[in-house]
């Protein structure tokens, strides 16, 4: 790699794998899995620790009065009610990531969309996960043709129109904590 040509070339990211010469899984779980990397990186051996995640959409739902779709959901981990965008996980084999993001308007959201639009992908935490997030706006909504029966996190969904400028308020404000909210408000708000 010319490191020389990443100092004054275009921003980009690039990419560079370095040789793997080792991995083990040392967690497998049921929605991802930790993994450890020894790689040759600079002429020496290193090892690491992620997480192997088969990666996610995020659908920013805007209807015709410039209002963003937010779900209201609890998440575990962080012990929070927290508001989200419709999302999920690409846990079925093959999917497309455009087809994961109707499948998951629909399921959480109960819509559809006629016009749909990806905005962005990106990695969310690139020093501990090879998630890769992608971002859709999802435009001319409507009732889809079925109600979707949720279980788990998803039994207590509150549903909720937001104009933008709520929401980029309630990010600026620090009221709002949800990554991919955040990156998808932000990208909507800078394409309009």
């Amino acid at each position: 790699m010319d490191l020389e040509a990443l100092s004054s070339g275009p921003l980009e990211d690039v990419a560079d794998p370095a040789p793997v010469v080792a991995r083990e899984t040392v967690f497998d779980g049921r929605i991802w899995d930790i993994v450890r990397e020894t790689v040759t990186f600079g002429g020496s051996p290193m090892t690491r620790e992620y997480m192997a995640h088969p990666g996610a959409v995020v659908v920013a739902a805007i209807d015709d009065d410039e209002r963003m779709l937010l779900i209201n959901q609890y998440r575990q981990p962080i012990g929070m009610r927290e508001w989200e965008l419709p999302a999920g996980l690409l846990d079925v084999e093959g999917e497309d990531p455009l087809a994961a993001a109707q499948r998951e308007l629909a399921e959480e959201a109960d819509l559809v969309a006629a016009d749909w639009r990806k905005l962005a992908a990106y990695h969310p935490s690139a020093g501990g996960s090879d998630e890769l997030i992608t971002v859709f706006e999802a435009r001319g909504l409507s009732d889809a043709p079925g109600i979707h029966e949720r279980t788990d996190e998803e039994a207590e969904i509150v549903v909720r129109w937001v104009p933008i400028e709520e929401v980029l308020a309630g990010i600026t404000a620090g009221r709002l904590h949800n990554g991919p909210l955040l990156t998808a408000a932000l990208l909507v708000h800078a394409r309009r």
